[in-house]
Parts: structure tokens; C-alpha cells; sequence
């Protein structure tokens, strides 16, 4: 077994992918005490230190992937990430780049990409992706109904709310949201129109409870067969090394027969 190989095998290892999440949530609370004046006035010194030394980790951690799987390593969008999420860390923060130095708190992210279980939902999100464009579109067609006769309505008398397409739309994204809609919104409108109910009731029905529903639907169905592709791989891995081992007892009966 080369070096490149042994470094591979000895960072897929769940120890030090632990270590690598420990250091993650480390820099993390070191990354939160720095917003803190009276703890940099204190202990500045000492959590600047903390916070390159944690850099280091992970750069050394990046370079190590690198040597070991050269370029296989960029064939991974999990490495990727990690690597444009360093990548930041390392840009220096001067002039119109001091808001890079905000974006550090982004490595707390990197436990993502570390843990299998947080990887997992993070794909079942993408793979439902474009499921999630048709009813996003299903969605702004029905903002876009709603606004438009909640602006023939309502205007007159509510402009602030109501003035244009733009203001009822967002004032129709609060009442999806079921932010003060009733006290706020729908009973104030109902004291000068008060059959509004018949209007404001089947939009929150169709928004709030069937489309954010199916939503969370695709969303649940993508993770659900995340798992069953990793259970297949498993099962397909162990397969393969049952028959590895089939093989090779058969080789070496055959060997003793001869």
C-alpha cells in the first residue's frame, strides 16, 4: 500500500472525521466569542490565535485530501465545498474585502460535508430541488392572482397594504406566513369590507396549508430515498465482498484439489 493510500484509508477514518468535527464546532464558539467586545478586550490575543491555529486544521486537512486523492479529490462536490469554504477563510480581509471576514463563520458549515447524517439531508433538499421549481411556480401564480384582485379590492381604502401589485403581494406573503394576519391585516380590512373573509380564508388554506405542505412532502419523500440508495449501496458493497470471499475460498479448494 503506497502513502497516497494509506493517508486515504487514515482520513476516512471516523476518529479523525471526529476530530475534524470537533475543531469545526470549536472555531465555531471561537468565531461567536470574537463578536463579543468585552471578550476580544479581554482574551483577543488569545482567540485570534485559537482561530488561526483552527484554520490550520483544516487547511492541513484540505492539503492532505489533496495529496491523497490528487484529482479525484475535485470529482467530489462535497470536497469542493469544503475547499471554496476555506478557500474564504484565506482571502484577506482588507479594503472591500473586510465582509469575507463576516463569511468565516461559514466554516461551522463544513460539518455538513463530515457528517453522514447531515450529508444526507442535505442531498434529499437537493434532489428535491426540482420538484420544489413546479410548485414554487404553482405558488407565484397564485400570489400573483391573489395580488392582483386584492388590489382591485382593497386599494381605495387600504393603500399602504394594498397600493400596488408589489405591496399586496408582500402583504399576502405575511398573511401566508400567519404573522399578526388576522388581528393585523384580515380584521381591519373586514371593519370596511366585511365580506373579505371569503377572499383572505381560501388563500391561506391554499397557501399556507397545501402548498407548503407538499413542499415539505418532496421534501420528505427525497430523503426518504437518499436512505433507500445508501441501504442498496450497502447491501450491494456487502454483496460484493461475500462474493470476493466465495471466490477466494473456491480459488484455494481448487488449489488443494490440484
Amino acid at each position: 500500500m503506497t502513502f497516497r493510500d494509506r493517508l486515504s484509508v487514515l482520513l476516512d477514518q471516523p476518529r479523525v472525521q471526529n476530530a475534524i468535527i470537533a475543531v469545526i464546532l470549536f472555531n465555531a464558539i471561537i468565531l461567536g466569542f470574537e463578536t463579543s467586545t468585552s471578550m476580544m478586550q479581554k482574551w483577543g490575543g488569545l482567540i485570534t490565535v485559537l482561530d488561526k491555529l483552527c484554520l490550520a486544521v483544516f487547511v492541513a486537512e484540505i492539503a492532505a485530501k489533496l495529496i491523497a486523492r490528487g484529482g479525484r479529490f475535485f470529482r467530489s462536490g462535497w470536497n469542493l465545498f469544503d475547499f471554496v469554504i476555506v478557500g474564504i477563510s484565506l482571502v484577506p480581509a482588507a479594503q472591500g474585502l473586510s465582509v469575507l471576514r463576516a463569511l468565516r463563520i461559514l466554516r461551522i458549515m463544513r460539518v455538513i460535508s463530515v457528517a453522514p447524517r447531515l450529508r444526507r439531508v442535505v442531498e434529499g433538499f437537493v434532489t428535491a430541488l426540482p420538484g420544489m421549481g413546479s410548485v414554487f411556480l404553482l405558488m407565484a401564480i397564485i400570489f400573483y392572482i391573489g395580488a392582483v384582485i386584492a388590489t382591485k379590492l382593497f386599494a381605495n381604502s387600504f393603500p399602504a397594504w394594498f397600493g400596488d401589485l408589489g405591496l399586496s403581494a408582500y402583504t399576502l406573503f405575511q398573511v401566508m406566513t400567519l404573522e399578526s394576519w388576522s388581528m393585523g391585516i384580515v380584521r381591519p380590512v373586514m371593519e370596511v369590507y366585511p365580506y373579505a373573509w371569503l377572499f383572505f380564508l381560501p388563500f391561506i388554506m391554499v397557501t399556507t396549508f397545501a402548498v407548503v405542505n407538499l413542499l415539505v412532502g418532496l421534501i420528505v419523500n427525497s430523503m426518504q430515498d437518499a436512505h433507500h440508495e445508501e441501504d442498496n449501496e450497502k447491501t450491494d458493497a456487502y454483496r460484493d465482498e461475500v462474493l470476493e470471499r466465495l471466490q477466494a475460498i473456491e480459488k484455494r479448494l481448487a488449489e488443494k484439489r490440484d
